[in-house]
């Protein structure tokens, strides 16, 4: 059984379908990488995923639990899942290592010092040492991405979702987070990512993901569907992509 399903799901805003119809599974220990241009539905698709959208129609299961069910408990399925988005969304008023366990100990409650004591294991895992009293605004803009990608999973996740992490960083610093995103595939951890990194995607992904207008265009290896895509919408894209130097 799929770690997570997602079967027809559609979803509308103001009249108009930025999702239609979309079917993946993902297995466990499987990385996802979805790719297509903006406004193509990716973080739409990653935020009814972890249920900051409502789909129209659809459903989406979770360990074979219906989570798009209305009596879903939504508390519940976000303890399963962990997400990040482009920008870093810490809270500037706390340390980094509160910003870190406010969620194990008020969600799960996790006692303070256990909470406390997995926030410096992540952080001295992902480079981070000796920033636990720092407050986000102390930090480089890899540092706070580091840093809410940890936040993510001190809450140990079933299923990490990435939305385009990279994009709102400096070049020099997309290779910190891009490696932390690695540690976490070799590491085993399931993930779906939006990004417009194309070498990386090819890199890491076990499927990559192709999205034009709401639909799921075209879905495969990262060999076959960089090397020989087989709709002609996905290859006007990855030929755009090498036009502009992107890939």
């Amino acid at each position: 059984m799929s770690l997570l399903s997602i079967d027809g799901v559609w979803k509308h805003f103001h009249g108009q379908s930025v999702l239609r119809g979309i079917d993946l599974e993902v297995n466990a220990h499987e990385v996802v990488s979805l790719i297509g241009a903006s406004g193509s539905g990716k973080s739409t698709l990653l935020r009814c995923v972890n249920l900051l959208e409502t789909v129209d129609d659809g459903v989406i299961l979770l360990d074979g639990q219906d989570i798009t069910d209305p009596r879903a408990d939504v508390d519940d399925v976000r303890k399963r899942i962990g997400i990040v988005f482009q920008s870093f969304n810490l809270f500037p008023h706390m340390t980094v290592l509160d910003n870190i366990t406010l969620a194990p100990r008020q969600v799960h409650r996790v006692a303070k010092a256990q909470a406390q004591e997995q926030a410096h294991e992540l952080l001295a895992r992902f480079g981070l040492q000796g920033k636990a009293r720092a407050y986000p605004d102390q930090l480089s803009g890899g540092q706070q991405q580091r840093v809410a990608i940890i936040r993510a999973l001190a809450t140990q996740p079933r299923l990490m979702l990435l939305d385009e992490v990279t994009s709102a960083l400096d070049p020099q610093l997309v290779v910190e987070v891009l490696t932390i995103i690695r540690e976490l595939k070799d590491s085993g951890m399931t993930m779906i990512l939006t990004t417009h990194e194309m070498g990386f995607c090819r890199d890491i992904s076990d499927t990559v993901c192709f999205l034009d207008g709401g639909v799921l265009v075209e879905k495969g290896p990262p060999e076959q569907l960089f090397e020989a895509p087989e709709h002609p919408r996905t290859r006007e894209f990855l030929r755009s992509v090498v036009d502009s130097g992107r890939f």
